[in-house]
């Protein structure tokens, strides 16, 4: 994954990929106010959102970074500097 993704939110406006999240879903926060977090379903007919607390947030972009370290990802540098400016 070498670019940005974002999804349009009906009622919170532009998201931004946090971190994928497996089992399909995805965690993605609020461009302007980035400290509201959401677990996101990309389904057929639509998306699922699912309001999440920074923290579960916070522990499913651990979980990635933790895979892509294990897997010696390409894309590990580009997941840690989003990491550092989401959650730190």
């Amino acid at each position: 994954m070498c670019s940005e993704r974002y999804l349009n939110h009906p009622n919170f406006g532009m998201l931004y990929l946090v971190s994928p999240a497996g089992e399909g879903r995805d965690v993605y926060a609020t461009l302007y106010a980035q400290r509201m977090f959401f677990l996101v379903s990309l389904q057929p007919r639509g998306s699922e959102f699912e309001v999440i607390p920074y923290q579960d947030a916070r522990h499913h972009a651990e979980l990635h970074l933790s895979r892509c370290r294990r897997n010696k990802s390409s894309e590990l540098d580009r997941w840690q500097k989003l990491f550092h400016q989401t959650f730190i």
